[in-house]
């Protein structure tokens, strides 16, 4: 990866992490930005009224392209903490959106998604090699069992569920 490339995924993610304090400072939701490299969490928020704290781990993409799919890893299928959120932010729009989703969720989606497409044939019909990445998305291009396509627009903006 050329570093120019690197530096642009970095800054991507920044605008993702940022836009997730944004929303939440603008709803009187107490949230800082975690320091770099801790673990799980991209944003830490502490509510004032005495309701637990919770961590948010925030992934960006840019929506642009052809890949319409946010990637993830195996360990997200087994992150399933109740104090624990993700916001899947797409940049590519006027408009951001922001799909704010319980861990448990991610998680069984994760799970689901990837052992349904190992069991689908590759383009050639081959069996397709395991690997640790995942990926979530809106509308996966194969169907899987308990999952609607569309999913996520149940948690379009629901900053309530962080609440």
């Amino acid at each position: 990866m050329s570093r120019e490339s690197k530096s642009d995924k970095n800054l991507i993610g920044a605008a993702g992490e940022h836009l997730v304090l944004s929303r939440l400072l603008t709803r009187g939701i107490l949230a800082a930005q975690a320091p770099r490299g801790t673990r799980k969490a991209d944003v830490l928020v502490n509510h004032l009224d005495r309701k637990a704290s919770c961590l948010v781990q925030v992934k960006t993409r840019l929506g642009s392209g052809s890949e319409k799919s946010w990637v993830m890893s195996k360990k997200h299928e087994d992150m399933k903490e109740s104090d624990l959120f993700y916001c899947f932010v797409d940049i590519g729009k006027a408009n951001p959106n922001v799909y704010v989703i319980p861990a448990k969720v991610v998680a069984k989606v994760c799970k689901l998604s990837h052992e349904t497409w190992m069991s689908l044939p590759g383009a050639k019909g081959q069996k397709h090699n395991d690997s640790d990445m995942r990926k979530i998305r809106n509308d996966y291009k194969f169907p899987i069992k308990g999952l609607e396509a569309g999913w996520m627009e149940q948690y379009l903006e629901r900053w309530d569920l962080v609440e």
